[in-house]
């Protein structure tokens, strides 16, 4: 029996996801769990494995289409199988009249108004003005395409009555749309701005000691690999949010939500964006564990193989750009935390030790936090223990 592939709910509040490509195209051959094709949503970049092997039978949905959760986007068959469009895809290509074309526009159904977009086609339909709920689309189950859109544009300005450039005819740029993730992470950042009220604080720390200890550590073999720098920084962070809750806790309201783990956020660039993946309870966690989890979580965010479940839940979140060279930024705060720490470059640099100039290994460390409900006070606080920490070694900051 055939098999319909599902567009899979990528957590609770996930109601739709974008077709980002096939892995397979129809008629190949395609093993159970094996990667069949890719996604994009609020939360997460996801490879959506087959749910049973076979041979890649039909395919309903489309790159670049963005469809609902549950939806049938293909069906999976025996070799040789012949399979008919499922229920949900046959009854939206009924809605749509036979005798249309490409472009026309009938009085159609409030149903087949109502369909889903793909990202391209919104931002071409509202580049041109038109209403898409007056297309009639040839894609998969009906859908309005971009062949559509741009095929009805093309008779209106032969009619003359659209005057705008098509996007293609235009030799000194190129339009691309945004991805689900861009526009998660642009309103993610707008919304921050104009919630919290943000104030940094920039402290410079020594990280000789922690160099010393990861030379040393480096020079036993029983030990295994060191710790990276960003390993010891997470710790002396989480250990300076157990002792000072209110820079873990979050604004709900005129409430103030203190958290009772510490579920750290390491930001990890991507080629196509930026994702937060959490470490859980990081209080409770040593160096070397944090460090393991670090390389685990951004190495399956650049294999886009995260579970929503790990990129949320977050409680404070460190942004490591000096790994770029970045000195020191001014980060935007992830919501809804309240503060936010940036890591600027560790290098070596001239400082003033007993009236004597020398070299040491320093970095800038720049904490932005929302005043509503961290006084500047209270930061400082929290910043000096980081940084006391570490230049105790990474050992836990006093009382």
């Amino acid at each position: 029996m055939p098999t319909n592939v599902l567009m899979p709910q990528m957590g609770e509040s996930i109601a739709e996801g974008t077709i980002v490509r096939w892995l397979k195209k129809t008629g190949e051959a395609v093993d159970r769990d094996e990667p069949l094709f890719e996604i994009s949503t609020d939360k997460v970049d996801a490879e959506i494995p087959s749910p049973v092997g076979g041979v890649l039978a039909a395919i309903y949905a489309q790159v670049g289409e963005t469809v609902p959760v549950d939806s049938v986007v293909a069906v999976i068959g025996a070799d040789g199988e012949t399979v008919s469009a499922p229920a949900e895809v046959q009854d939206e290509r009924d809605e749509v009249p036979a005798a249309a074309s490409p472009g026309s526009v009938p009085n159609v159904s409030r149903s087949s108004q109502s369909r889903r977009l793909s990202p391209v086609v919104r931002k071409l339909a509202a580049e041109h003005e038109i209403d898409t709920a007056a297309l009639v689309g040839t894609g998969g189950g009906g859908r309005v395409t971009k062949a559509d859109v741009l095929a009805y544009v093309a008779d209106r300005r032969r009619s003359g009555t659209d005057h705008a450039a098509l996007p293609e005819a235009a030799a000194d740029r190129r339009v691309e749309p945004m991805s689900a993730m861009r526009r998660s992470i642009a309103r993610h950042m707008v919304t921050s701005r104009r919630t919290s009220a943000h104030v940094h604080t920039v402290f410079e720390a020594d990280f000789s000691g922690v160099a010393a200890l990861r030379a040393a550590r480096s020079e036993s073999a029983a030990a295994g690999p060191a710790p990276g720098y960003l390993s010891y920084i997470a710790k002396a962070v989480a250990d300076a949010l157990a002792a000072m809750p209110v820079v873990n806790a979050s604004v709900d309201g005129d409430n103030v939500v203190y958290h009772d783990q510490v579920n750290l956020g390491i930001a990890v660039a991507l080629d196509w964006g930026l994702i937060v993946p959490v470490i859980k309870q990081a209080e409770r966690l040593s160096v070397d564990e944090i460090d393991a989890a670090i390389i685990d979580l951004a190495t399956r965010a650049r294999s886009k193989r995260l579970t929503p479940e790990e990129v949320r839940g977050g409680t404070f979140t460190i942004t490591n750009p000096g790994s770029f060279g970045s000195v020191f930024g001014m980060p935007i705060i992830n919501q809804p935390q309240s503060a936010i720490l940036c890591v600027g470059a560790i290098e070596k640099r001239p400082v003033v030790v007993e009236d004597a100039v020398v070299a040491r290994l320093r970095a800038f460390l720049t904490l932005g936090f929302d005043h509503r409900l961290i006084d500047g006070a209270a930061a400082d606080r929290f910043l000096a223990r980081v940084v006391e920490a570490l230049e105790a070694g990474g050992r836990p900051a006093s009382p």
